[in-house]
């Protein structure tokens, strides 16, 4: 008898899990994501990406406010899982709901457990320069990511990487480590290992504000933040009262004379025609979006903003 799951995710990092488990066969009972929220324009309700795959498949879907409720319980209760597969749901599962299936609940984790526990992981693993990051399977309890580990899988981090596209490659990463590991759980081969309380680090939620560019800090530092928060909540400046998105950028220097936020022109042989100074080094300007106004490339954005060279930013 094929074993029953309830998947639980809510954003594009939980497609490809919900995906591979559909194409492979598994019994999907049900598929818990978030109600649905006002989108950014207007007041109309939008579905998150998993309800939009789980409809399309013709899964059904659970949208609760809250999982602490004995109603919700009791629902979970009667679907009668063998176990719960997690991915970037966006609540915190109670007692009860740990507790009921027979295999527990197991989380997709974007990072190698214990470093970066928390909300953001991935973004967080950019601004802190690390190398490598990975994926975690672990088996859920009370603490936040503090279950013991049942797989691991290495992925390396390329300086091209944004939090966007490493996303992407995790929540990849992620579905096909699952897929080993399921088989290998329910036949009771896989040996928990319990975190290293004395390696954890936490992570904090990325908020709006966190985008502001401060070009008192270094160059290298500023470029870390343009891909960490790259394409959300996304690093920003103010030129000529407006706000100025910085999409994309590239470390020129990590030395550099002269006053923090000043635009300059590059030689040709730089990789983008203009750079800012910071408080150490000079940062590269790829691509840019002035409030109102679609990305452009540095190069056009220079030819239509004749005064952007040697103007201040910030």
């Amino acid at each position: 008898m094929r074993k029953k799951i309830v998947f639980m995710g809510t954003p594009e990092f939980a497609l490809p899990t919900l995906k591979s488990l559909f194409d492979s066969q598994y019994n999907i009972v049900a598929v818990y994501t978030q109600p649905d929220r006002p989108g950014k324009r207007g007041q109309k309700l939008t579905w998150s990406p998993v309800k939009e795959l789980a409809v399309s498949q013709g899964l059904f879907v659970v949208q609760p406010e809250t999982l602490k409720q004995p109603v919700e319980i009791e629902r979970l209760n009667l679907l009668n899982p063998d176990i719960v597969v997690v991915a970037a749901y966006g609540q915190i599962l109670p007692d009860a709901v740990l507790n009921l299936p027979r295999y527990g609940c197991i989380n997709i984790h974007p990072s190698l457990l214990p470093r970066h526990r928390g909300p953001s992981p991935i973004s967080t693993a950019i601004l802190e320069g690390d190398e490598v990051t990975g994926v975690t399977i672990m088996l859920l309890d009370a603490g936040l990511d503090t279950g013991p580990i049942l797989k691991q899988r290495e992925l390396p981090i390329s300086s091209q990487d944004t939090a966007g596209s490493l996303s992407d490659k995790l929540a990849q990463l992620g579905a096909e480590l699952l897929l080993e590991t399921l088989p290998l759980w329910f036949e009771g081969k896989i040996k928990l290992q319990p975190q290293d309380e004395r390696r954890a680090t936490y992570t904090r939620r990325i908020t709006k504000e966190d985008g502001e560019i401060d070009w008192r800090l270094p160059a290298l530092e500023i470029w870390r933040r343009v891909r960490a928060f790259y394409p959300s909540p996304s690093c920003y400046t103010s030129w000529a009262g407006k706000r100025l998105k910085i999409n994309e950028a590239v470390l020129i220097t990590e030395t550099a004379a002269g006053e923090a936020g000043r635009v300059m022109a590059l030689s040709s042989a730089s990789p983008t025609p203009v750079g800012v100074i910071s408080g150490a080094g000079l940062l590269g300007l790829c691509q840019v979006q002035l409030e109102g106004k679609r990305p452009l490339s540095a190069a056009e954005f220079i030819r239509g903003q004749r005064h952007f060279v040697g103007s201040r930013l910030g």
